[in-house]
């Protein structure tokens, strides 16, 4: 049995075969008659959505829980609420706030556990990135992305997959909002992951330009100092024209046109967000595939 807590829980090779069983044209009814439990901590669109449509397109039942219906650590430990639902579904996939949970969680599960996201990292949304990119360009080795923003759990979860794609990730915060050096977030090296604070060079020739919400879910409070913060690193006409000719554009969404990327970028012709967006499902189908057993 395997978890998925963070992108670097696979290997190279899985991580491939989870990409390729994402591209089935007709995947198995796998989960015919079973369940999938899925807890939500913090609110949800693409998440919930694309995680039920993956559940229901193998022929499961999602079982879409709040977090105030649970109470993990509240009413009871996250333990105990991972052995009760291990007994009642195929796997447990969460929303979380805080990683260690999903950690406790996995520790205690007799069925796969997905991390959907939490504060430390986004793997989900990282599988969906890669398989958009794999699309777009025909590989993922030798390409270079640029992240331009904060240092937050998608960029994180970026940098572990760096290595394990074969990609360069080029990094550019502002000073202050920098991701755990490479070795300290547990990448394995420092190969292919560069960090930086000048979104320029960043993003000169890169294949792909990716940037997120200046505030998170959570730093709500922050918004106007990250605002001033942040200043300078809007993803615009100017900063895409400086990557590659056939470079493409990719946010994880929700977007705040005007902040971190202009509309010109995100509703233009080289956006790739909608296709990224849509990728959430089948690379969520895949991973289910992945772990529950239908390996090549």
């Amino acid at each position: 049995m395997r978890h998925l807590l963070d992108v670097d829980d696979l290997d190279p090779r899985e991580l491939a075969e989870v990409l390729d069983l994402a591209e089935l044209p007709s995947p198995p009814p796998l989960l015919a008659g079973q369940g999938v439990a899925l807890m939500f901590e913090k609110a949800s669109t693409r998440t919930r959505v694309s995680m039920e449509m993956a559940v229901v397109q193998l022929g499961g039942h999602p079982v879409t829980l709040r977090g105030e219906e649970v109470g993990v650590d509240d009413r009871e430990p996250a333990e105990d609420v991972a052995r009760v639902l291990s007994s009642y579904c195929a796997a447990l996939a969460a929303r979380v706030y805080n990683h260690q949970r999903l950690v406790r969680m996995a520790s205690a599960a007799t069925v796969p556990v997905v991390n959907l996201l939490s504060d430390d990292a986004h793997p989900c949304q990282t599988l969906a990135d890669l398989l958009t990119l794999r699309q777009c360009f025909g590989r993922l080795k030798g390409l270079t992305v640029a992240y331009v923003g904060d240092g937050n759990n998608v960029c994180r979860s970026l940098m572990k997959a760096a290595p394990l794609a074969g990609l360069t990730l080029r990094v550019a915060t502002p000073v202050g909002y920098e991701p755990p050096a490479p070795a300290a977030d547990g990448v394995d090296g420092v190969d292919g992951v560069e960090i930086g604070t000048d979104p320029l060079a960043a993003a000169t020739g890169a294949d792909a330009v990716y940037t997120d919400v200046w505030a998170s879910m959570g730093q709500e409070g922050q918004a106007d100092r990250r605002r001033e913060d942040f200043a300078g690193f809007t993803v615009d006409d100017a900063l895409l024209g400086a990557a590659s000719p056939h470079a493409v554009f990719l946010h994880c969404l929700p977007a705040h046109r005007g902040e971190e990327v202009s509309a010109s970028v995100i509703d233009g012709p080289r956006s790739a967000v909608w296709r990224q967006a849509a990728n959430r499902v089948h690379s969520q189908r895949g991973l289910l595939l992945w772990l529950l057993g239908a390996r090549p």
